[in-house]
């Protein structure tokens, strides 16, 4: 069976998503994503639906920066992750992406990681309860988001670990991690039974998964599939040209 590919449409140039949907539910896409929802989700998740495409992935709280490393925002964080979990209920999401936030001065990993551990930690049990899985998102810290914390997969892992629950693991973001550490292969499979949720895009850019960047999609996503991993890869990339064009080339790559 061949791994399920989400699309993340916040990341694309502005479309009308009837269109859109109607146009990668035939490449054979079998869900969309977004970063954060506004008063057009509940009619955004109805077209998707209506195409057959299910809502899978969506930013949980707040603010990437100003996230869980840091105690004070535990009480916020805790409110905004239960109320997004209960619209991740409502309308079938799988998951939900978290953030450690950015490196505070004079702050040690190790308190941090224990920092936001014990943040998703508070809200895990209700995650469990819905059976709705709290994502904590590696991101590089190189290009594109500069001070973010949780930027190596040895990071995300402990602060998982430390949480020690089903419904707490990392969302898996391919071309950040080749950007911070590479070994993306050996670090994917050997971790997969935390991992809920994957991202690509080329690297470098962040652009089509074409022969004009590093990484071997069909590769990577052959021995992913290989695991047994049951979880969604979701195309977060910025196309350089047709939209579609890009989105069934990404697709065919990673239908294997």
């Amino acid at each position: 069976m061949a791994i399920r590919q989400s699309v993340c449409l916040t990341i694309l140039p502005d479309m009308e998503p009837n269109e859109l949907f109607r146009e990668i539910a035939a490449i054979g896409y079998h869900a969309v994503e977004i970063w954060e929802r506004d008063d057009t989700f509940p009619d955004l998740c109805e077209t998707a639906s209506r195409h057959g495409l299910q809502m899978v992935n969506m930013i949980g709280h707040k603010s990437l920066y100003d996230g869980l490393n840091k105690r004070e925002n535990h009480d916020r964080i805790e409110a905004e992750l239960r109320a997004s979990i209960d619209c991740a209920v409502t309308y079938g999401l799988r998951g939900l992406i978290c953030f450690s936030g950015a490196r505070v001065e004079g702050m040690s990993d190790d308190e941090a990681i224990a920092n936001t551990a014990a943040g998703l930690a508070r809200v895990a049990p209700y995650a469990e309860e819905k059976g709705v899985n709290l994502n904590l998102e590696l991101l590089n810290s190189i290009v594109d988001h500069p001070g973010y914390q949780c930027d190596h997969t040895a990071w995300g892992l402990e602060a998982v670990a430390r949480v020690g629950s089903p419904r707490v693991k990392l969302l898996y973001d391919i071309y950040h991690m080749q950007v911070m550490e590479g070994n993306i292969i050996q670090n994917l499979t050997a971790n997969i039974d935390v991992i809920g949720h994957i991202h690509t895009a080329g690297s470098p850019g962040r652009n089509d998964l074409d022969d004009n960047q590093e990484l071997n999609y069909r590769g990577i996503c052959r021995t992913v599939n290989a695991t047994g991993y049951d979880g969604f890869i979701g195309h977060e990339f910025q196309p350089k040209n047709d939209v579609i064009a890009a989105l069934r080339q990404a697709f065919e790559i990673c239908h294997t």
